[in-house]
């Protein structure tokens, strides 16, 4: 029975890798070399591109790849099926892991069951390992995967692959000339900003594809990492996400919001913790502000291309934007007082605007309307160059 459904296995894996686009993230090539451990867990945003990472590693490694969700596998014991892949296959890698039931029991018993054997995971979440046994933290390596950077989108585009900027703030005109030789930087932007932050766009319906993700968030993951959520509670997610579409001001009214939802405060919060957790929003807090729970002084969607997919409110896709880009190489906090600026990023005081905005006391104006950097005045697409 195993070796018949095993042989199945492997014919579904090789028919989606005859499918696999030739356009491959530039992210993949960092990321394979930090692949070394036997035991991995990939995670981050859904679409990103971790199931085609992951079937192009079981090509090249000759390791089988199981999906979560894969049919054949509701009906056998599954810690008998693995231990017959394990002892046939040099490893093992199963794609949204979270899906199949005990998965951290089984996990651990083959990591420890085959001692020789690689075993890599993935899913939409850190949060994933938080829930499962705390034995698994010390054998899995956690390796997240972000959305697609200008700098990818561009090599999508047109093939070209530009230097990644070692930080946001390596102000070179020398780069930046450099690279609008290469390619019409200010068109591809504005194209990335709308369709590029997930590799599938090439196939075309990013709006619809997207709305599937959204709501695979509301519906499935975060009742998944919840345990218990009401249709009340789903609710409130979606009116989180359709206020933040389309308020001018990047935040929530949370007594006004749990009025109307008819929910307490610690479950709103609850909620809003979650979203943030499964990469739904960002939410940006002041540093040094320690609340068990807090809305923060900003929220944002943390793809910042759902504002124009969505026709939300496309001023707040700058500030989006930048906050989706730096949190990727570290920290960013709002500013204490917004006399100096919107955001400090490491000690440095940030504005975020257009051509009209003024530098007011920080230390740099981020601008989406400049093509090349000037003074203290960053082109905004630069930011999208770190990865």
């Amino acid at each position: 029975m195993y070796e018949e459904i095993i042989e199945k296995l492997d014919l579904q894996m090789n028919r989606m890798i005859s499918f696999l686009s030739k356009k491959m993230r530039l992210f993949f090539q960092d990321l394979e070399k930090r692949f070394t451990n036997r035991a991995i867990l990939l995670y981050g945003p859904r679409g990103a591109g971790k199931t085609t990472f992951l079937l192009s590693m079981a090509r090249k490694h000759g390791f089988l790849y199981v999906s979560g969700d894969e049919i054949l596998l509701l009906d056998v014991p599954l810690h008998d099926l693995f231990q017959e892949i394990m002892k046939n296959y040099p490893g093992i890698i199963i794609d949204e892991v979270h899906l199949l039931k005990n998965w951290s029991t089984i996990l651990k018993v083959l990591y420890d069951s085959f001692p020789d054997k690689v075993i890599w995971t993935s899913d939409s979440s850190s949060v994933l390992l938080r829930k499962g046994i705390s034995d698994l933290s010390r054998r899995f390596v956690l390796i997240r995967m972000p959305l697609m950077s200008f700098r990818e989108f561009i090599h999508f585009e047109t093939g070209k692959t530009l230097r990644k900027l070692s930080s946001p703030f390596e102000v070179s005109i020398d780069y930046a000339a450099e690279a609008l030789k290469e390619v019409d930087l200010m068109s591809l932007f504005r194209k990335y900003r709308e369709t590029g932050t997930r590799p599938f766009y090439v196939e075309g319906n990013f709006r619809e594809k997207l709305m599937n993700i959204l709501q695979k968030a509301i519906y499935y993951d975060v009742p998944h990492f919840l345990g218990t959520v009401t249709e009340n509670h789903l609710g409130v997610m979606k009116a989180i996400v359709g206020h933040l579409l389309h308020s001018k001001i990047p935040t929530i009214n949370v007594e006004s919001m749990c009025r109307e939802w008819g929910v307490g405060k610690q479950k709103f919060y609850q909620l809003l913790q979650t979203m943030e957790e499964i990469e739904l929003v960002n939410i940006v807090r002041k540093k040094r502000v320690e609340k068990p729970f807090s809305k923060g002084e900003k929220i944002f969607l943390s793809d910042p291309a759902m504002y124009y997919a969505f026709e939300g409110e496309i001023g707040n896709f700058r500030e989006a934007f930048v906050v989706f880009a730096l949190k990727e190489i570290g920290k960013i906090y709002a500013v204490k007082n917004e006399e100096e600026g919107d955001y400090v990023f490491e000690g440095i005081k940030i504005e975020v605007g257009g051509k009209i905005k003024k530098k007011k006391s920080s230390d740099f104006v981020i601008r989406d309307d400049v093509d090349l950097p000037v003074r203290n005045v960053i082109p905004m697409w630069m930011l999208g160059m770190l990865w």
